[in-house]
């Protein structure tokens, strides 16, 4: 039915018969896809922690936060400028991977609105760093890894302090796990040795089911150590700890050079040199050691092995954007508007049960626009997505109808939105007009993953011009997770 109420613009007969011969010509202007469409595993590598003092390049790109900044199709690991980058582009190449760098002079941060806080990754790679985390940096990766998120600690030998701070790798690992505000008693089953071991080759323990050893990514036997150190064991302390490559001649709770635990709903992993990810080209003016390359050892199917099982791909548990759980269930309170104007705000008079626009169920819906004179309305809910969610859809019914005769100008507009809790626009989700006229409703879905740890705020923008109304009615709204 086309728009009819006192308030607003009534339509002749005749442009009422027009308006729905719009149907056949109607276009949306939006793609309908969100641009934080989610993709399978989030992965953040940190660079604010001082990975390249020295000659030191830990990083997967120059371009930061978003390596694809430099190559968005890299196929070569020299597509991007880092000493990480065969690792990264080996994950950019699988499809199944999101990676971003934390820039220097940022911080890690859990449960905010930056898109490179935590709670938007599955997993947080600490590349060597030479710093000391802050007290809120480190109360936020023990919540992150508490919560479901993945934490890759790699360090380096004793007295590597590249910077000259008088902290290194070491030190700043063990003062994480030792003096922090969620856990400080040994809450990942190790800590790291203070030892400086100029070379080995550390063996693979036997064990066929080990999804690290054993992976997607091929199977590993060796690693290297290129002046580098191992952990020991406290199994006590935690029971998931476990050694899965051994210094020559140890085994047990001691020289483990790498190592997995679990924390809360989370994964760690741990690996005693920086020298096994560095594939030996860099940024200039650096020495750099080509351990990804190594023969004489399977380091890149450790790393690529290890990423997957913090992320949780392919076994239970992990991952998830460092959310912990997600029960199933529709988020938005009010959804088919049926309680009136309660729990959504925006203009005066929107939400209505007036009869000049039909509701698709019920008495009520959202009626933006439909004046026939320069207006705007608003329609807005705020919503949490629990960060352990890996599915998050958001529809609507639409229904447009107008009095524009126009085939081919959009002059009226319906723009869906995602706002973070500043009011900053984070997505338009799709942009309708009066181009998309047609009678009845359709539904209007959108992927919403991308957004699972944060508190966002859902929104629709009508703008109508000075002349001719187009009507834009919202009905049978949800969000539903899973």
């Amino acid at each position: 039915m086309l728009g009819s109420r006192s308030s607003r613009r009534g339509l002749t007969t005749a442009l009422a018969g027009f308006g729905l011969l719009l149907a056949g010509a109607a276009l949306q202007v939006g793609t309908g896809t969100p641009a934080h469409a989610a993709t399978t595993h989030r992965i953040l590598f940190d660079n604010a922690h001082a990975e390249t003092a020295g000659n030191a390049d830990w990083i997967v790109s120059t371009s930061q936060p978003d390596p694809l900044g430099q190559d968005s199709s890299p196929s070569a690991e020299t597509d991007w400028t880092g000493a990480l980058s065969s690792w990264g582009v080996a994950l950019q190449k699988t499809g199944s991977y999101s990676l971003k760098t934390l820039p220097s002079g940022s911080g890690l941060a859990y449960g905010g609105t930056s898109a490179t806080d935590l709670s938007n990754f599955d997993t947080l790679v600490l590349p060597e760093p030479n710093t000391l985390f802050t007290s809120a940096e480190k109360t936020a990766i023990m919540n992150f890894v508490k919560n479901g998120g993945g934490l890759f600690m790699i360090s380096d030998h004793t007295g590597a302090d590249r910077n000259n701070d008088g902290e290194d790798a070491v030190e700043i690992f063990n003062d994480l796990m030792t003096n922090n505000s969620v856990d400080s008693t040994d809450p990942f089953g190790f800590s790291i040795d203070s030892l400086s071991i100029s070379s080995d080759h550390p063996a693979a323990i036997s064990d066929s089911t080990d999804p690290v050893l054993h992976g997607a990514f091929g199977t590993v036997s060796k690693s290297l150590i290129a002046s580098g150190t191992t952990a020991t064991l406290k199994p006590a302390d935690n029971s998931g700890v476990k050694g899965l490559l051994y210094r020559t001649g140890y085994s047990g709770d001691t020289g483990a050079f790498f190592a997995t635990s679990t924390f809360g709903s989370g994964r760690v992993a741990f690996w005693g040199d920086s020298s096994p990810v560095d594939d030996g080209t860099g940024q200039s003016g650096n020495t750099l050691y080509d351990g990804w390359n190594d023969s004489s050892a399977t380091n890149a199917a450790l790393a690529l092995n290890a990423t997957a099982w913090l992320a949780g791909d392919g076994t239970s548990g992990g991952g998830g954007g460092g959310g912990g759980t997600c029960t199933a269930a529709q988020l938005l309170a009010n959804p088919g508007f049926e309680s009136g104007a309660t729990s959504w705000t925006g203009s005066s008079g929107v939400i209505t049960s007036d009869t000049g626009e039909a509701a698709r169920s019920g008495s009520y819906k959202a009626w933006l626009n439909g004046y026939g004179s320069a207006h705007t309305d608003t329609l807005a809910q705020s919503v949490t997505i629990p960060a352990g969610c890996t599915s998050a859809t958001l529809s609507f019914y639409l229904h447009v109808d107008t009095a524009e005769t126009t085939t081919s100008t959009a002059y009226d507009t319906l723009k869906a939105q995602v706002l973070n809790s500043s009011g900053t626009v984070l997505s338009t989700l799709a942009t309708y007009s009066n181009l998309n006229a047609a009678s009845g409703y359709a539904q209007r879905s959108f992927n919403l993953a991308g957004y699972a740890g944060q508190t966002v705020t859902l929104k629709f923008t009508g703008t109508e011009g000075s002349t001719l109304q187009t009507s834009f009615v919202v009905d049978d709204a949800a969000l539903n997770v899973g």
